[in-house]
């Protein structure tokens, strides 16, 4: 154990070591061009953000089609909706109890329920997918905008 933190703290060193020679060696060129430096720095960061934006819009976007077009399936069975319904049948008076359902009336709020549940599920996805859309469409052109000055000043290598 102890050889392994002594490699892991050799290998830091001679990194910080060979970071400091080549500091001082290209120390001249980068007062010289500090200030592109800086602007660089702050276009490749734009570039990052803006891109992992538009990434994340684009994933969520596929994620709401996704549930659009298959939305997840109702949790409830028929006989769990149907026991939950005797659970909760309303008296009146306190004395009589409501008069029972039929199973068909039954099964009808139950599809009217499962219904109402995927309507409600392709609605939320569908709300989704507009705020996701804003995740590509505001991010993207200030991607494609800061690459192409990027490639006008002829920093990014073709090929």
């Amino acid at each position: 154990m102890s050889a392994v933190v002594i490699f892991v703290v050799l290998a830091f060193l001679l990194l910080v070591g060979l970071s400091v020679v080549l500091a001082i060696k290209n120390r001249e060129e980068i007062e010289r061009e500090e200030g592109d430096v800086i602007k660089n720095i702050y276009v490749y960061l734009v570039l990052f953000a803006t891109l992992m934006m538009t990434i994340g819009g684009t994933v969520s976007a596929f994620m709401a089609v996704a549930d659009i077009v298959a939305p997840t399936p109702y949790y409830q069975t028929f006989e769990e909706f149907k026991l939950s319904q005797q659970e909760l049948k309303p008296r009146i008076d306190n004395e009589t109890p409501a008069p029972a359902l039929s199973e068909d009336e039954l099964k009808d709020r139950y599809n009217a329920m499962v219904e109402g549940e995927r309507n409600r599920q392709v609605d939320r996805a569908k709300n989704s997918l507009i705020k996701s859309l804003g995740w590509i469409v505001i991010p993207l052109p200030v991607f494609i905008y800061f690459q192409k000055r990027l490639t006008k000043k002829g920093e990014v290598p073709q090929g």
